[in-house]
């Protein structure tokens, strides 16, 4: 088969390793007779798998198990701007939540609708085409939370901010991309279908002590504690998507780790933001300042609109897919993940270098 470029913002490019793997596990796995989609979740072949991704997926980000524990639940990043504030916001306290983007915004209408919300920082008035800045968080704050990837945008917050109290960090769409101080964070949660894995799993990463301070007068079922006593099998697990986000985290260290992906990540995107600032008269980069432009999500627009439908035509007849951009903001957003091969952005960037010469 013919592999495409896909450049769709989720969900997004598998490395073809795990693909294959995945495939013959569909199949059978383990010599069990069965496939991993028939596997009883309390068997101990799926057992292994289940704990070992958990395991895994804390020694990548450097975070020592004794501190730190990974929960895995449905529903996307979209529950989590609910079961947050759920857990971590009582009566009388308040939230410090940074508007970066459409995603922080959701999470903000999300959770002032379960309590008080602060915005500590916003960049709606740039029409987010920037990061927020001059953070203004609250004294004794239950928490502040903040996305660091703005995939609509086209924004990347490659740092952690020292908010005065517990950090939620929304990194559905950068996860496992660059290296961050995850230390800083109390609670990281991400949707599998960026980075790391098919949709139907979403990854919680928390430390234990944040966890012991949530609270319990809610359904079981939205507790993280729960979740945890049970090791993520409180109720039958998303087993499939798990499977392969452990295969995903395998596939990371055989690459090198985290810093050697982000080295990858970092030309891969420089591969085409160095060709739509040679042709700046032709191309408009939505995101101007470079420090804030996101490895993930490149954002653009033809300055001639009437040009965008020819440059799609043209993309499609070479194979790059997913190009369109957000319907909330137009123009053009090549979605490059960690498993998205360089050799695609190099056809892009060909591409945009051609077409502005027509």
């Amino acid at each position: 088969m013919a592999r495409i470029y896909n450049f769709s913002a989720g969900p997004a490019t598998l490395p073809v390793p795990v693909l294959e793997e995945a495939a013959k596990a569909v199949v059978e796995i383990a010599g069990s007779g069965m496939s991993i989609l028939e596997l009883s979740h309390r068997g101990k072949i799926y057992e292994t798998l289940h704990n070992e991704a958990r395991a895994n997926c804390l020694k990548l980000m450097g975070l020592d198990p004794a501190e730190y524990t990974v929960i895995f639940m449905g529903g996307g990043a979209s529950t989590q701007f609910a079961v947050v504030p759920m857990n971590f916001l009582p009566a009388g306290k308040t939230a410090d939540y940074v508007d970066g983007g459409e995603w922080g915004k959701k999470a903000i209408e999300t959770a002032q609708k379960l309590g008080t919300v602060n915005i500590a920082a916003s960049s709606a008035a740039q029409k987010h085409a920037v990061l927020p800045r001059d953070f203004k968080w609250t004294a004794g704050a239950a928490y502040a939370h903040v996305t660091t990837n703005n995939t609509i945008e086209g924004t990347q917050m490659r740092f952690l901010p020292d908010a005065g109290s517990p950090l939620v960090v929304d990194a559905s769409s950068d996860f496992l991309s660059c290296q961050m101080d995850w230390k800083k964070a109390s609670l990281v949660y991400a949707g599998a279908q960026k980075n790391a894995g098919p949709a139907g799993v979403t990854i919680i990463v928390m430390k234990k002590s944040f966890m012991a301070t949530a609270k319990k007068d809610i359904p079981a079922v939205f507790q993280y504690a729960v979740h945890d006593k049970a090791d993520s099998l409180y109720n039958t697990p998303p087993a499939f998507p798990i499977y392969v986000f452990g295969l995903v985290l395998k596939w990371i260290e055989a690459q090198g780790g985290i810093g050697a992906v982000e080295a990858r990540n970092k030309r891969k995107a420089a591969l085409i933001y160095d060709v739509l600032d040679a042709h700046a008269d032709f191309y408009d980069v939505a995101v101007a300042p470079k420090d804030d432009r996101s490895w993930m999500n490149i954002t653009w627009r033809v300055r001639d609109t009437a040009k965008e439908e020819a440059f799609l035509a043209g993309a499609k007849a070479l194979h790059l897919d997913g190009l369109k951009g957000h319907r909330n903001v137009g123009g053009f957003r090549a979605s490059i993940y960690n498993a998205f091969p360089e050799e695609g952005c190099a056809v892009l960037a060909q591409y945009l270098k051609d077409f502005a010469k027509k």
